[in-house]
């Protein structure tokens, strides 16, 4: 098996395993915790919006917490009068 080198994470002198990062650094790259993370739509599932935080858009991101302004509720319509 061919030396792949060593992690391309800064101050990592582990040797790369995949996309030239260690597996400690390569699982945070999945994760999207690295400095160029691996998504950068929201990672909801088959939410395609630009993400906002914690890897999550805006909307996915305030439903998740309780954070910001959630959407507003379907208003009812009011019950006829009798």
């Amino acid at each position: 098996m061919a030396n792949k080198g060593t992690c391309k994470a800064k101050d990592c002198d582990k040797e790369a395993v995949a996309k030239n990062y260690c597996r400690k650094h390569y699982r945070l790259w999945k994760a999207g915790e690295m400095p160029k993370p691996r998504y950068k739509i929201c990672t909801f599932e088959k939410c395609r919006k630009p993400r906002f935080r914690q890897s999550l858009c805006e909307e996915h991101y305030a439903t998740e917490t309780g954070k910001g302004a959630a959407p507003a509720p379907a208003a009812e319509a009011p019950a006829p009068a009798a």
